[in-house]
């Protein structure tokens, strides 16, 4: 099988959209997908600071959405025609997967970080017949077709707009997530968020629905606008005192924290905005070691690494859609779609901060 998709031949190279081939088609527990739209997620542009650890060439993406075309098999569960958001893969037989816990798989790096499936080996080239690296997120689904396990595609309604739901299989998610099951918010609770971005804002809304007052922290002052018309209290980055402010602001300290941005500064900061007992949670990944200042973690203070938001895609996926469908979670009001050809601009644009969350429709 023959589609478009776009290439990442280098590092500093630009996306080259190109054909390349799919050598087989789906066996059992996997799907064929035509994708409708898939969001652009820092981690696929993160692949461009790997140094090496990611092989190239690869098609990367990994907030696909779309239409199953073609099952593998009877025990997919999904049939020809289904409407599906494409998330992480994972196993589905470790301790972690039985647990209800499929985002720290013991096989997630190898499933999602072009390690791929030992059966997918030679499956996916480019047209000289030379090989592409292994399924991105189970998925590489900057592509008008994407070949994925069915333990990560979530069946949703035909009646929603299918090409803007792909985010909601890992940014969105990972937002939602943190505030709705790593930390549970109920109504009254304190909620900080530091980054206004595509997780950040995602978070901000849950906590929002979930009945918290929220506080957004962010050095854009549009994404700040946009924090406040969430319902969040925009506090700028570099305020003077910030912890001091934010304090204030929750009435003695926020209950939870969420950070987007890896800062060792705002992470500090973080820590002495919580109350006794509160919890900061980290979702981007450190790239130098994080010093805690004195007084961060006292008090019964913690701080804990978030994969995926601790979701079941399953689960959450629904949970978010239906809060949408209530009008509780418009995160469609944070996507601008760019035809896949377009796929250059919408790194420009993400980058340069003009736009939250970028989707390719092919």
């Amino acid at each position: 099988m023959r589609f478009d998709a776009a290439v990442l031949r280098s590092y500093e190279s630009r996306f080259a959209v190109e054909e390349v081939v799919l050598n087989a088609g789906p066996v059992d527990g996997e799907v064929l997908v035509r994708i409708a739209g898939s969001g652009m997620c820092g981690t696929d542009l993160a692949v461009r600071r790997s140094a090496g650890r990611s092989p190239l060439p690869a098609v990367l993406g990994h907030e696909g959405a779309g239409v199953v075309v073609e099952t593998g098999g009877p025990n997919t569960g999904l049939g020809t025609g289904d409407h599906v958001v494409l998330s992480f893969d994972s196993c589905g037989d470790c301790r972690s997967c039985l647990g209800g816990a499929p985002a720290y798989c013991d096989s997630f790096a190898a499933l999602n970080l072009f390690g791929g499936r030992a059966e997918q080996a030679a499956r996916f080239t480019d047209a000289a017949g030379r090989p592409l690296a292994p399924r991105w997120f189970g998925q590489s689904s900057f592509a008008e077709y994407a070949l994925v396990s069915a333990r990560n595609a979530v069946r949703v309604d035909p009646a929603l707009p299918v090409e803007l739901l792909g985010p909601l299989g890992c940014g969105f998610l990972t937002g939602a997530g943190t505030v709705l099951n790593t930390f549970g918010v109920r109504p009254g609770d304190t909620v900080l968020v530091l980054g206004a971005g595509s997780v950040g804002l995602a978070a901000v809304m849950a906590a929002t629905a979930a009945g918290a007052t929220t506080v957004a922290v962010e050095r854009h002052p549009e994404r700040l606008l946009l924090a406040e018309r969430f319902g969040a209290i925009p506090l700028p980055a570099g305020s003077a005192d910030l912890p001091g402010r934010v304090r204030r602001l929750t009435d003695g300290g926020a209950r939870y924290a969420l950070d987007t941005t890896a800062s060792a500064p705002l992470i500090n900061d973080a820590l002495r905005a919580l109350c006794p007992t509160g919890h900061l949670a980290l979702v981007a990944r450190l790239h130098a070691p994080l010093p805690i200042e004195p007084g961060g973690l006292d008090r019964g203070r913690r701080i804990s690494h978030v994969c995926e938001g601790d979701s079941v895609p399953g689960l959450l996926v629904p949970r978010l859609v239906g809060l949408w469908r209530a009008g509780r979670f418009p995160f469609d009001e944070l996507v601008r779609t760019y035809p896949l050809g377009d796929i250059d601009a919408a790194e420009r644009d993400v980058q340069a901060g003009r736009v939250v969350k970028p989707v390719l429709v092919p």
